[in-house]
């Protein structure tokens, strides 16, 4: 049976055992979380475990009293390789931050990440604020300390793989700096560097004209990915781009974890 089906047939103390793992430590001491009773100052709980029996997904949370948005959400699922899991998503937000409301649009509906509709006025706030595509707060910065207590908690069920779907430019940057390799979408990282050099295509659309495609920051991470973000890609020339994003498929082999970088020292 694979790992998270046979985590949630356990009964609840021994399900909740093993996902507390997937909560980074530094959480619980920050935000003052009791890690057995997994309550706040208040004796309020703020963390919750999501996995029905016989569910192959599994959903880890930490919402403080008071706060309409997740501290840190964490969603894992089995995949059809018993010795893969794959990471569907991580957020962790910094709850003192100023939130913008990017995940919904003029007319309150979702954007599904910008993939559906978009809400530009938002989008422009956020960058501005030093946000990237996808984000409605800033980050706690601790993309090192998810994967690893992931990584522990995979080598616990005998995991050899950490799978995901790189959903925005700035995360396939930020998982090839941690040791991911791409199933998919390498060439198209490799060319999208190539093409945002000096002179070159994506460099030249870099012109102002719309404000998700700044001058003077066609060498950066984030400037690059709002301005995929802002569909880019669809406006050169060029085989490899005429689907435009197309999210590349990354893993981690947790005992040869090796980089293919395809933006050498970024800046963010």
């Amino acid at each position: 049976m694979s790992a998270i089906r046979r985590i949630n047939s356990l009964f609840r103390p021994e399900k909740e055992g093993f996902y507390r793992i997937l909560i980074p430590p530094s959480l619980y001491r920050r935000f003052h979380i009791d890690p057995i009773t997994l309550c706040d100052e208040h004796a309020d709980r703020v963390v919750r475990f999501f996995g029905p029996p016989a569910d192959r997904t599994c959903l880890i949370e930490v919402k403080l009293a008071g706060n309409e948005d997740p501290l840190y959400s964490l969603q894992l699922s089995d995949t059809s390789d018993v010795t893969q899991i794959e990471l569907d998503f991580v957020i962790v937000n910094d709850p003192s931050s100023p939130k913008f409301n990017t995940h919904v649009d003029e007319e309150g509906r979702d954007t599904l990440f910008g993939w559906a509709s978009r809400n530009f006025a938002e989008e422009q706030k956020a960058m501005t604020a030093g946000l990237s595509p996808g984000q409605t707060r800033k980050g706690l910065g601790m993309t090192r300390e998810v994967l690893q207590v992931l990584e522990f908690f995979s080598r616990i069920l005998d995991i050899k793989a950490i799978k995901l779907e790189a959903l925005f430019y700035h995360n396939a940057i930020t998982y090839e700096r941690h040791g991911f390799s791409y199933f998919s979408g390498y060439h198209l990282m490799r060319k999208i560097h190539e093409l945002f050099q000096p002179g070159r295509k994506l460099y030249n659309k870099m012109d102002d004209s719309t404000p998700f495609r700044k001058r003077g920051v066609a060498h950066t991470v984030r400037g690059r990915s709002w301005a995929i973000h802002d569909g880019i890609l669809l406006d050169v020339d060029d085989e490899l781009l005429e689907e435009g994003w197309v999210s590349p498929v990354m893993y981690r082999m947790l005992d040869n974890p090796r980089n293919m970088i395809t933006f050498p020292d970024p800046v963010y």
